[in-house]
């Protein structure tokens, strides 16, 4: 071979030293030396399974050289580093058909590929190498299953945040910014605004990069940081390790975070009132939408996708104020502390109301395997289905309720540490505080030939 290309491949790389791949490139320089074969490039996909059918970009880049005749074969240090997907390799056996190109491995011998014996041989060890990926795959679910069920935490990976690579101890600094971030987000703030925050303040995470939502979101949703494991989806027993949270408060975070109906693509709120303000003539909720001049107002609006009237409207700033006032003014009476006072168990509730969730689901699965089973019939399966449904709507409505009382925390009885800090609070968080006072703003029309902000013009219908 004139233009050889090596391709080396390791599946696992825990600790990202590239040793597994750099042994494979040695023996293949060796290999390739005592051959008198010329190493034209050097292609390694690390850490990335052959038997998942991940991308491997290397890989792909060898190919659509070989395919436009710029490698003339190929040097593996196995055959299985080429391939442990049969799929995989009848593509690879029809490519090097077309281009002639050759195959040499250093531990498995060569493989010519255009003769039905070298093709025939390739697909004998593709399917011991699937084979022996599958049984590794199931040893290691079962391993994962039981250790999991034992409350100890799967090995591998990298170093969980919060934690000593060992797992047993706490890592104080990266300990506090979870529950921050956990109180935050129970607080109504949303995962962007605290990502955004974190990532201004320096703060990086286990891998020492930036935050992004995705990251934040399996942090505070794992389990792990309560000292509880997860498996399959669901926590499955208590762990060996010290806790960061609450289980109770992981309870909350997985229902808040979890939520099927949950939207991620919402813009940054600007509007802390959006979607509690209606339209004192036709009962529409009002949108946020500027004036021509950039003014920022709540507008009934009419038209498609929309169900308002198109007659009224609020300049923002001077409502908000209000708004803002009037909870901070709340948040000092007896009355919201008599209400609230039943409130002191919600991380006993929040726990059991998870329960009933978890249950009620089951139910739904067992129900959907019975009809898909034929046992019963369609009208059957949806007329048993709508108490199950209901029994988790019911559930999530209170757990909602317990999660955005979360938002007052600190405050009840204590108006002047939240009106010291108002205005440095995101938006979301903001609506979240009042959206735990108020159910809802009525905005009546104005007075005729009043060009002032007018605050008779607001009813506002309070939670408690």
């Amino acid at each position: 071979m004139k233009a050889a290309a090596i391709y080396a491949r390791i599946s696992k790389d825990r600790y990202g030293t590239e040793q597994g791949v750099s042994r494979q490139i040695q023996e293949c320089k060796a290999y390739a030396e005592r051959h008198r074969h010329t190493v034209a490039e050097v292609y390694i996909d690390n850490d990335i399974s052959a038997y998942r059918g991940k991308p491997r970009p290397e890989y792909r880049r060898m190919c659509d050289d070989i395919k436009e005749g710029i490698r003339d074969g190929v040097i593996t240090y196995h055959l299985d580093r080429l391939h442990r997907n049969p799929s995989e390799l009848e593509q690879f056996i029809a490519l090097i058909e077309s281009s002639k190109a050759d195959i040499r491995t250093v531990s498995g011998g060569d493989y010519d590929l255009s003769t039905s014996d070298g093709r025939a041989m390739a697909r004998v060890v593709g399917a011991f190498a699937s084979k022996g990926s599958e049984d590794m795959s199931r040893r290691i679910k079962s391993e994962q299953r039981q250790r999991a069920h034992a409350g100890k935490r799967s090995w591998g990976g990298t170093r969980a945040y919060g934690y000593s690579a060992d797992h047993r101890k706490l890592v104080p600094k990266e300990a506090a910014i979870i529950r921050e971030a956990a109180k935050r987000i129970l607080a109504g703030e949303t995962l962007r605004s605290v990502c955004v925050d974190l990532n201004t303040r320096g703060a990086p995470t286990a891998t020492g990069k930036t935050w992004t939502q995705t990251v934040l979101k399996r942090i505070l949703t794992s389990g792990a940081i309560s000292g509880q494991v997860v498996y399959g989806g669901e926590i499955v027993a208590d762990g060996n390790w010290p806790p960061i949270i609450t289980p109770s408060e992981t309870t909350r975070l997985r229902t808040k975070l979890l939520d099927p109906a949950r939207r991620t693509n919402r813009a940054p709120r600007r509007y802390p009132l959006t979607g509690l303000v209606r339209c004192g003539l036709c009962g529409a909720k009002m949108v946020a939408r500027p004036r021509a001049d950039g003014a920022r107002r709540y507008f009934c609006a009419k038209g498609p996708g929309f169900a308002g009237c198109g007659r009224m409207a609020i300049l923002s700033e001077p409502l908000e104020a209000l708004i803002a006032e009037a909870v901070l003014h709340r948040l000092d009476t007896p009355d919201l502390k008599r209400a609230l006072v039943q409130q002191a168990t919600q991380d006993d509730e929040a726990e059991a109301l998870q329960r009933q969730i978890d249950d009620a689901r089951a139910d739904l699965e067992t129900l959907a395997t019975t009809h898909g089973e034929g046992h019963i019939t369609l009208a059957e399966w949806l007329a048993a289905r709508k108490p199950i449904e209901a029994r988790i709507d019911q559930a999530s409505r209170h757990m909602n309720r317990l999660t955005n009382s979360t938002a007052l925390e600190g405050f009840v009885g204590n108006s002047e540490a939240l009106r010291g800090q108002w205005s440095s609070l995101a938006p979301s968080r903001q609506r979240a505080i009042v959206a735990a006072l108020v159910d809802h703003l009525t905005i009546n029309s104005a007075v005729k030939g009043r060009n002032t902000f007018d605050p008779e013009r607001i009813g506002v219908l309070w939670r408690a």
